[in-house]
């Protein structure tokens, strides 16, 4: 029996690797664009907010990163179909895909209408289906890679935002089954579950952190006292991302402060 060692830790987590991210012009996957790109990856990211992408795409380069910036429609099986052809024509491969486009609507069941509904779902959990089986042809053909999807605490405990936590619930489980089915192939596949980050998702007027008074109350749900930033969760994702975890597919990466240990 042969028995793989890890390669060497470079100073450059992600050398030579090409990273698609979703989401990516604000938030969580402006910080993990810019983290891969500093730690050698080659970044193609994609969203709608094409002003904030091409912004965060000029950040990259001044400061000597590989990135370029789409437009990414992840409810669009084309709009995927045409980012992979982006990426592979631009770098030549695909390494890493990082599910990250969600959006959140703030209510509970019997106040979501149907057309709420699926919006959540076509964003958080359809999004992800489309980007998953986008990249996998490219994946097997070079012998492997790395998926990590953006889920929440809320696809572990139950949230008041039913939409919500019921896509990231999805998200969970979808990744499980990508990672059971893809593992032949070299393809690992895990899930990231952030609680309460400092993004415009819930940093805005009426939002769970939007005034001192929801952020206390917030707080009060933490046991690290603490919201965390963007930053906090990119570094998570820069590790199931990369080679150190290659023995790592299938897992729930919480990083939530505490509240889904309660």
């Amino acid at each position: 029996m042969v028995i793989s060692q890890p390669k060497d830790i470079d100073m450059l987590r992600l050398e030579n690797k090409v990273a698609l991210i979703s989401g990516g012009s604000k938030g969580q996957g402006a910080a993990e664009a810019q983290l891969f790109a500093s730690e050698g990856a080659k970044v193609i990211f994609g969203d709608i907010l094409d002003a904030e992408g091409l912004k965060i795409e000029s950040k990259i380069t001044e400061n000597g990163g590989s990135a370029k910036y789409i437009h990414l429609d992840v409810t669009s099986e084309s709009s995927w179909n045409n980012a992979v052809t982006e990426c592979i024509n631009t770098f030549g491969k695909i390494d890493i895909l990082i599910n990250n486009a969600g959006i959140l609507i703030e209510k509970n069941v019997e106040d979501t209408s149907e057309a709420e509904w699926d919006k959540v779902q076509s964003v958080n959990s359809k999004g992800v289906f489309l980007g998953t089986k986008a990249v996998i042809p490219n994946m097997k053909e070079n012998g492997g890679g790395s998926i990590v999807n953006i889920s929440s605490a809320a696809g572990i405990i139950g949230s008041q935002f039913s939409a919500y936590g019921a896509s990231k619930g999805a998200v969970r489980l979808l990744s499980k089954s990508t990672a059971v089915s893809m593992a032949k192939y070299n393809i690992r596949c895990n899930s990231v579950h952030p609680g309460f980050i400092d993004t415009d998702m819930i940093n805005h007027k009426g939002g769970i952190i939007g005034d001192e008074e929801s952020t206390r109350k917030t707080l009060e749900r933490s046991p690290l006292k603490m919201i965390a930033t963007a930053m906090d969760v990119a570094l998570g994702v820069l590790y199931l991302a990369s080679d150190e975890s290659r023995y790592v597919t299938g897992s729930e990466l919480v990083i939530d402060g505490g509240v889904t240990a309660q």
